[in-house]
């Protein structure tokens, strides 16, 4: 691609952020040439946040219902599962699904809600007394 024609198509990330594309200049040469984004990607980027939302809408229900903890609306926006989160908490997964009920969130020791807290970069106020809109 030549330099004048790398794609400047902004979209969800407008105003944040840039990519390097790598495109020819008028010598012939490879050039690294920032980019606004492209709109085939930004569409998907788009589609992908959708999802991200809808799972995270599901988890605040199931946490207003009384059917979840607040562990699970951190997961979904972290675009976590129970297996993932097992790993970086260092916990067994059946110990984490235990934790993503009210009755096992009731029962977290300091150092589990200090994990996290540290895991979805949030403080233990917030993990504690997060509230679904």
């Amino acid at each position: 691609m030549e330099k004048d024609k790398v794609p400047q198509d902004e979209g969800i990330t407008e105003g944040i952020s840039r990519e390097v594309q790598y495109a020819v200049d008028k010598d012939g040469k490879y050039i690294k040439v920032l980019s606004k984004g492209w709109e085939p990607k930004n569409i998907v980027n788009e589609l992908a946040w959708e999802d991200i939302q809808e799972s995270v809408d599901l988890a605040d229900e199931k946490i207003k219902s009384g059917k979840a903890s607040p562990v699970m609306h951190f997961m979904a926006k972290n675009q976590m599962n129970a297996t993932l989160l097992a790993d970086y908490i260092e916990l067994p997964k059946w110990k984490v699904k235990r934790h993503l009920k009210p009755k096992g969130f009731k029962k977290l020791n300091q150092n589990q809600l200090e994990n996290y807290a540290k895991v979805f970069s949030i403080s233990i106020d917030e993990l504690l007394n997060f509230k679904p809109e």
